[in-house]
């Protein structure tokens, strides 16, 4: 650094600390004005112990200064009306269902947060100026309430002044009427205008201010009106639609603020009890609405979940509340039952809008223009595929507005799949191993039969939707909207790799069942690690292929111990739990007679993978070995395309051993390398080795010493 630069700086740093002090002397000015306005005004400025006590005739002096209560200004809205003219003072007494006489007691409590005399005041009444709130006995005493009659009685918990929160009781060691009382701040706030939430639930709720557009849905207005019909707790149970954008459109319906809880921040917070309180608070005071879910996330099946669940719903009383998840109510979580409100898919129209609407919103956060964040029916086309919950939706806009904002351009196709892959919890792949599609239908060499049922098992994916869930086309019987295929074929016929082209055509990822992870040699293992699987995968935009299928979904036998007993148990397990998917799922077997028929049923496609044939073998050799490596010109794959009957991956395996020769040759890729490759897979097959087939090569092969 440079002597200039460095003179630079100290000269911009003296001079930030000179206007530091500046500043600082202004307030010292100010301090000195104000000192010398109390002098002028006390008789006695020279008292030793002032501020220790008050006199009757310093309580006068305090009271005369004011001729009357001076106006604090407002924050916010803070125009007057309410309930019969009394603002928001008459609108509070009527929310919480305050009497006249509550009211001058919530006053009383009031006034030393809005008038700095009262502080003074009320500490000479209470004879101790450490003491500078009322007490419960003072408070009675100004509103004319008798201290050992009723009035006491307005302060016991059940009370609306305590139980609405809109007093707090300190000191509850001392006796009733010696305990101070106090107005919370967010309370004090609300009367003055301020219409922010409490700053103690900040990180655990939020208002949804987003003003929905009307769809048109009818459990909106069922929504709706299930929050008049008394105690205001509705459950919606989601069968795949969008019961948090139902509940912000229902509560916007009635005229209420939404507010979301985080439940995961609500049930890990230090004082959940004291939230608890003041999301009540809260609700009332801004004629609010709660949402919760979802339920899931709470866990109510568990003691400490079900406790935090019923003290909500308890504090909350009559307000509304609207909690969502993927399970029924269980009346053992809460004393009161909830109206309950199923929420069907939205079908593709409503997913659709949905789409669109969360693109626009998140465009507009990232700073994306009005053009680049409108989705086209190519980019909604794209998403028809995903199964995704609000939240979750919405967040994959997000992401994929952020990756086109680094165009900028508008939102792909590509941005808004890999968005979507960024949504997939990490449960699944604890589970199976994960694969990130990097072939395409280009790579696959298959018969046009074979295709033709590959294509046919990406449109059920893409559609199933339409056909299952707004059509109806499965109904009753609990059963999903899954679809299921099954892979039959020789080992090495490109069933793996064609599963991996169906996730990259649908914009997903491949979670391959690892076995060993789900057989258990104790009874019932199997059972629950297939539970684990077929619940995560459910809600992952991912395609589940089992390998080797027939290892658990093998043919059901006759009883003749305890362990074929269990063995049909397992599988009835697994056609049940078949019926019920709503992922997709790829079965591969090599035996497909190892199958029980009943799987058979229930699948939806069935793909045949056959040996290749002399043409498709030849395509199969030149993809394998790839345009890098290079060929001598002597090199004749159609020799070992019409000589060499081998499948796809028997094909690729001798492809990466003769490339591994030329390399150590580091000369090109010569016909004697190849043939040596084909002889390994041969052995390693355990197949016989013909003149018939390698010809001269064999020949060849044997004068340099059969490598």
């Amino acid at each position: 650094m440079t002597q200039a630069v460095q003179e630079a700086e100290q000269a911009c740093a003296l001079t930030d600390v000179e206007a530091l002090w500046e500043r600082l002397g202004h307030v010292e000015q100010r301090v000195r004005e104000a000192v010398a306005a109390r002098r002028a005004v006390d008789p006695d400025p020279d008292d030793p112990y002032r501020g220790q006590y008050l006199t009757p005739e310093a309580a006068a002096r305090i009271l005369e200064t004011r001729d009357a209560f001076t106006p604090v200004p407002v924050y916010g809205d803070g125009a007057p009306g309410g309930a019969e003219d009394g603002g928001r003072l008459g609108e509070l007494a009527e929310r919480f269902g305050l009497t006249p006489p509550d009211v001058d007691l919530l006053l009383v409590a009031l006034a030393p947060d809005i008038d700095p005399r009262f502080e003074r005041l009320y500490g000479y009444l209470n004879d101790d100026l450490t003491r500078r709130r009322p007490t419960i006995g003072l408070a009675l005493e100004l509103c004319g309430l008798p201290a050992a009659g009723s009035g006491r009685f307005r302060f016991s918990p059940s009370a609306p002044l305590v139980a609405g929160g809109l007093l707090e009781i300190a000191d509850t060691e001392r006796p009733l009427l010696s305990r101070l009382l106090c107005v919370p701040d967010r309370v004090t706030a609300h009367l003055l205008g301020n219409d922010e939430t409490d700053g103690r639930l900040r990180g655990i709720v939020r208002e949804d201010t987003r003003m929905p557009e009307p769809d048109g849905r009818p459990e909106v207005l069922r929504i709706a009106a299930a929050l008049g019909t008394g105690s205001g707790l509705v459950h919606l149970l989601d069968r795949g639609g969008d019961p948090h954008g139902l509940a912000v459109e229902a509560l916007h319906a009635t005229g209420r603020r939404p507010l979301v809880v985080d439940i995961a921040a609500l049930a890990t917070a230090p004082e959940p009890a004291m939230l608890v309180r003041a999301l009540a608070t809260e609700a009332c005071l801004g004629r609010a609405g709660v949402i919760l879910g979802p339920l899931e996330t709470l866990a109510p099946e568990r003691p400490e979940g079900a406790r935090l669940l019923g003290s909500l719903c308890a504090a909350l009383g009559s307000t509304p509340l609207i909690a969502y998840g993927k399970k029924n109510w269980d009346p053992l979580w809460t004393p009161e039952s909830p109206v309950p409100v199923t929420v069907p898919p939205p079908g593709p129209d409503g997913m659709a809008r949905q789409w669109r609407r969360a693109l626009a919103d998140a465009g507009r956060s990232v700073g994306l223009s009005a053009a680049h964040a409108t989705a086209d029916d190519a980019l909604v086309e794209a998403a028809a595929a995903y199964r995704l919950d609000s939240g979750q939706l919405r967040r994959a806009a997000t992401v994929a507005s952020r990756l086109a904002v680094l165009g900028p351009r508008p939102v792909t196709p590509e941005d808004l799949r890999a968005a979507v892959r960024a949504q997939n919890g990490a449960g699944l792949e604890r589970l199976a191993r994960r694969i990130e599609p990097g072939v395409g239908w280009d790579d696959l060499v298959l018969p046009p039969a074979t295709r033709t049922q590959l294509a046919e098992l990406a449109l059920r994916a893409r559609h199933r939707e339409t056909v299952l869930g707004q059509w109806r086309m499965r109904p009753g019987g609990g059963r999903g909207r899954g679809v299921i295929a099954l892979f039959a074929g020789e080992s090495g016929t490109g069933k793996t790799m064609s599963a991996e082209v169906v996730a990259a055509e649908l914009g997903m990822e491949l979670y391959v069942v690892d076995l060993s992870t789900v057989v258990d040699k104790y009874i019932g293992e199997t059972e629950k690690n297939l539970e684990r699987i077929f619940a995560e995968a459910s809600d992952v935009n991912g395609i589940l292929l089992f390998d080797e299928a027939d290892a658990i979904f093998g043919k059901r036998s006759q009883v003749n111990d305890s362990r074929d007993k269990h063995a049909n148990m397992e599988s009835a397990y697994l056609l049940q739990r078949m019926e019920s998917f709503d992922g997709i799922a790829v079965l591969t077997t090599n035996l497909r007679a190892n199958l029980d028929e009943a799987f058979t049923r229930r699948l939806d496609v069935i793909a045949e993978f056959p040996m290749p044939d002399a043409r498709q073998r030849l395509a199969l050799w030149d993809r394998c070995l790839g345009p890098a490596i290079p060929r001598d010109a002597t090199l004749d794959l159609e020799f070992c395309a019409d000589r060499f009957e081998l499948a796809g991956g028997s094909i690729r395996a001798c492809a990466v051993t003769a490339a591994y020769l030329a390399a150590e040759s580091d000369a090109p890729l010569t016909m004697d390398q190849l043939v040596t490759a084909v002889l390994q897979e041969y052995r390693k097959l355990g197949r016989l080795v013909l003149e018939s087939e390698f010809g001269p090569w064999l020949a060849k092969e044997r004068a340099r010493g059969g490598r």
